[in-house]
Protein backbone atom coordinates (compact mmCIF):
# COMPACT_ATOMS: atom_id res chain seq x y z
CA UNK A 1 0.00 0.00 0.00
CA UNK A 2 1.31 3.49 -0.81
CA UNK A 3 1.69 6.17 1.85
CA UNK A 4 -1.21 8.03 0.23
CA UNK A 5 -3.42 4.94 0.47
CA UNK A 6 -2.43 4.48 4.12
CA UNK A 7 -3.23 8.14 4.79
CA UNK A 8 -6.68 7.96 3.23
CA UNK A 9 -7.50 4.75 5.14
CA UNK A 10 -6.72 6.36 8.48
CA UNK A 11 -3.54 4.34 9.01
CA UNK A 12 -0.14 5.61 10.14
CA UNK A 13 1.71 7.08 7.15
CA UNK A 14 4.86 9.04 6.34
CA UNK A 15 3.92 12.66 5.49
CA UNK A 16 7.36 13.16 3.92
CA UNK A 17 6.64 10.63 1.17
CA UNK A 18 7.54 12.37 -2.14
CA UNK A 19 4.06 11.83 -3.63
CA UNK A 20 2.44 13.48 -0.58
CA UNK A 21 4.96 16.33 -0.49
CA UNK A 22 4.24 17.03 -4.17
CA UNK A 23 0.47 16.96 -3.59
CA UNK A 24 0.73 19.44 -0.70
CA UNK A 25 2.96 21.67 -2.82
CA UNK A 26 0.38 21.62 -5.64
CA UNK A 27 -2.36 22.62 -3.18
CA UNK A 28 -0.27 25.46 -1.76
CA UNK A 29 0.43 26.87 -5.20
CA UNK A 30 -3.30 26.83 -6.00
CA UNK A 31 -4.56 28.33 -2.75
CA UNK A 32 -1.84 31.00 -2.81
CA UNK A 33 -3.11 32.08 -6.24
CA UNK A 34 -6.72 31.94 -5.02
CA UNK A 35 -5.88 34.01 -1.94
CA UNK A 36 -4.48 36.98 -3.87
CA UNK A 37 -7.26 37.26 -6.46
CA UNK A 38 -9.68 40.16 -6.27
CA UNK A 39 -13.47 40.00 -6.41
CA UNK A 40 -13.17 41.16 -10.03
CA UNK A 41 -11.44 37.83 -10.69
CA UNK A 42 -14.17 35.73 -9.04
CA UNK A 43 -14.80 33.58 -12.13
CA UNK A 44 -11.12 32.64 -12.41
CA UNK A 45 -10.92 32.14 -8.62
CA UNK A 46 -13.87 29.72 -8.76
CA UNK A 47 -12.15 27.73 -11.52
CA UNK A 48 -9.04 27.40 -9.37
CA UNK A 49 -11.10 26.36 -6.34
CA UNK A 50 -12.77 23.64 -8.44
CA UNK A 51 -9.29 22.51 -9.50
CA UNK A 52 -8.14 22.48 -5.85
CA UNK A 53 -10.95 20.56 -4.14
CA UNK A 54 -11.96 16.96 -4.79
CA UNK A 55 -15.56 17.86 -5.63
CA UNK A 56 -18.01 20.70 -5.18
CA UNK A 57 -21.58 21.55 -6.00
CA UNK A 58 -22.81 24.78 -7.59
CA UNK A 59 -22.79 28.17 -5.89
CA UNK A 60 -19.60 27.66 -3.89
CA UNK A 61 -18.27 30.85 -2.27
CA UNK A 62 -14.94 30.92 -0.46
CA UNK A 63 -13.64 34.20 0.95
CA UNK A 64 -9.85 34.31 0.90
CA UNK A 65 -7.63 33.50 2.57
CA UNK A 66 -8.32 29.78 2.51
CA UNK A 67 -5.84 27.08 3.51
CA UNK A 68 -5.71 23.28 3.20
CA UNK A 69 -3.24 20.39 3.07
CA UNK A 70 -4.24 18.65 -0.17
CA UNK A 71 -7.59 20.07 -1.28
CA UNK A 72 -8.38 16.93 -3.27
CA UNK A 73 -9.79 15.26 -0.13
CA UNK A 74 -12.38 18.02 0.39
CA UNK A 75 -15.91 17.36 -0.94
CA UNK A 76 -18.39 20.23 -0.83
CA UNK A 77 -22.13 20.21 -1.45
CA UNK A 78 -24.15 22.92 -3.17
CA UNK A 79 -24.37 26.49 -1.87
CA UNK A 80 -21.45 26.20 0.56
CA UNK A 81 -20.12 29.47 1.98
CA UNK A 82 -16.76 29.76 3.76
CA UNK A 83 -15.82 33.05 5.35
CA UNK A 84 -12.32 34.52 5.70
CA UNK A 85 -9.50 32.40 7.10
CA UNK A 86 -10.94 28.90 6.87
CA UNK A 87 -8.34 26.14 7.27
CA UNK A 88 -9.06 22.50 6.40
CA UNK A 89 -6.37 19.93 7.15
CA UNK A 90 -7.56 17.25 4.77
CA UNK A 91 -5.22 14.29 5.23
CA UNK A 92 -8.45 12.29 5.40
CA UNK A 93 -11.64 13.07 3.51
CA UNK A 94 -13.83 15.98 4.55
CA UNK A 95 -17.46 15.97 3.44
CA UNK A 96 -19.43 19.19 3.86
CA UNK A 97 -23.11 19.05 2.94
CA UNK A 98 -25.41 21.41 1.08
CA UNK A 99 -26.12 24.92 2.35
CA UNK A 100 -23.25 24.93 4.85
CA UNK A 101 -22.27 28.31 6.29
CA UNK A 102 -18.76 28.37 7.72
CA UNK A 103 -17.75 31.41 9.75
CA UNK A 104 -14.41 33.20 9.76
CA UNK A 105 -11.31 31.41 11.01
CA UNK A 106 -13.02 28.03 11.31
CA UNK A 107 -10.54 25.16 11.61
CA UNK A 108 -11.43 21.66 10.36
CA UNK A 109 -8.74 19.13 11.27
CA UNK A 110 -8.62 15.52 10.06
CA UNK A 111 -4.90 15.33 10.88
CA UNK A 112 -3.93 13.76 14.18
CA UNK A 113 -0.98 12.12 15.90
CA UNK A 114 -0.52 9.16 18.25
CA UNK A 115 -0.90 9.88 21.95
CA UNK A 116 2.13 7.75 22.83
CA UNK A 117 5.36 9.79 22.64
CA UNK A 118 7.44 7.04 21.00
CA UNK A 119 4.94 6.58 18.15
CA UNK A 120 4.44 10.34 17.82
CA UNK A 121 8.20 10.93 17.63
CA UNK A 122 8.45 8.48 14.73
CA UNK A 123 7.35 11.26 12.38
CA UNK A 124 4.43 9.19 11.15
CA UNK A 125 0.90 10.49 11.54
CA UNK A 126 -2.68 9.61 10.70
CA UNK A 127 -6.00 11.18 9.85
CA UNK A 128 -9.67 10.62 10.63
CA UNK A 129 -12.42 11.65 8.20
CA UNK A 130 -14.93 14.40 9.04
CA UNK A 131 -18.53 14.61 7.82
CA UNK A 132 -20.60 17.78 8.20
CA UNK A 133 -24.27 17.46 7.28
CA UNK A 134 -26.63 19.68 5.30
CA UNK A 135 -27.75 23.11 6.53
CA UNK A 136 -24.97 23.39 9.12
CA UNK A 137 -23.87 26.79 10.38
CA UNK A 138 -20.43 26.85 12.00
CA UNK A 139 -19.70 30.01 13.99
CA UNK A 140 -16.42 31.89 13.74
CA UNK A 141 -13.29 30.44 15.33
CA UNK A 142 -14.88 27.03 15.88
CA UNK A 143 -12.59 24.00 15.68
CA UNK A 144 -13.76 20.63 14.37
CA UNK A 145 -11.49 17.80 15.57
CA UNK A 146 -10.59 14.58 13.67
CA UNK A 147 -13.15 11.83 13.18
CA UNK A 148 -16.24 13.93 13.87
CA UNK A 149 -19.68 13.62 12.26
CA UNK A 150 -22.05 16.57 12.52
CA UNK A 151 -25.71 15.91 11.74
CA UNK A 152 -28.00 17.97 9.52
CA UNK A 153 -29.35 21.36 10.64
CA UNK A 154 -26.76 21.79 13.39
CA UNK A 155 -25.62 25.20 14.60
CA UNK A 156 -22.14 25.33 16.13
CA UNK A 157 -21.49 28.35 18.34
CA UNK A 158 -18.56 30.68 17.81
CA UNK A 159 -15.35 29.41 19.38
CA UNK A 160 -16.70 25.90 19.98
CA UNK A 161 -14.23 23.02 20.09
CA UNK A 162 -16.01 19.97 18.67
CA UNK A 163 -14.37 16.83 20.05
CA UNK A 164 -17.19 14.34 19.47
CA UNK A 165 -20.00 13.69 16.99
CA UNK A 166 -23.46 15.24 17.29
CA UNK A 167 -26.92 14.30 15.96
CA UNK A 168 -29.24 16.33 13.73
CA UNK A 169 -31.10 19.48 14.84
CA UNK A 170 -29.04 20.70 17.77
CA UNK A 171 -27.27 23.87 18.81
CA UNK A 172 -23.85 23.08 20.25
CA UNK A 173 -21.29 25.36 21.86
CA UNK A 174 -18.44 25.44 24.35
CA UNK A 175 -15.08 23.80 24.93
CA UNK A 176 -15.56 20.94 24.64
CA UNK A 177 -18.77 21.48 22.67
CA UNK A 178 -21.97 20.14 24.20
CA UNK A 179 -25.64 20.31 23.24
CA UNK A 180 -27.12 23.58 24.41
CA UNK A 181 -30.58 22.93 22.99
CA UNK A 182 -32.53 20.98 20.42
CA UNK A 183 -33.67 22.95 17.37
CA UNK A 184 -37.21 22.38 16.12
CA UNK A 185 -36.86 22.16 12.33
CA UNK A 186 -40.30 20.63 11.77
Amino acid sequence: MTERELMLRGKMYDPMDPELVAARHRARLLFQRINVMTDDEREERNKLVKELVGSSGPDLWIEPPFFCDYGENIHLGKKVFMNFGCCILDVAEVFIGDHAMIGPNVQIYTATHPLEAKARNSGRELGKSITIGNNVWIGGNATICPGITIGNNVVIGAGAVVTKSFPHDVFIAGNPARIIKTINNA
